[in-house]
């Protein structure tokens, strides 16, 4: 069984930049896809930025410009830097990494508050 801890979010002011981590114990696979999600009370959950192993990202709207998304492999670790950061992007962040092919998988982390406010 993998687990995924996130880590690096916390209260910073609008305008401000925010670094979060996930690191992955346990073993996994190429071929998977890692991804940020987040929610908000009240709100589904939603996607913020994936990346794949060979390194093909994407982006929520709401991030395109503002955030990236980075992968070490060797690590099996994910960051996300957030910057320009509003107070609606408030919300717990997830680290997720699924697998569609044998070995499949769908991992999730426990979550991360991320609150922008002054």
């Amino acid at each position: 069984q993998v687990q995924l801890v996130e880590s690096g979010g916390g209260l910073v002011q609008p305008g401000g930049s925010l670094r979060l981590s996930c690191a992955a114990s346990g073993r996994v696979f190429s071929g998977d896809v890692w991804a940020w999600y987040r929610q908000s009370p009240g709100a589904e959950r939603r996607l913020v930025a994936s990346v794949t192993s060979g390194g093909t990202v994407d982006y929520g709207d709401f991030a395109e410009g503002r955030f990236a998304v980075s992968r070490n492999n060797a690590k099996n670790t994910m960051d996300l830097q957030m910057d320009s950061l509003r107070p609606e992007d408030t919300a717990v962040y997830y680290c997720n990494a699924k697998r569609r092919y044998i070995p499949q998988y769908n991992y999730w982390g426990q979550g991360i508050q991320v609150t922008v406010s002054s």
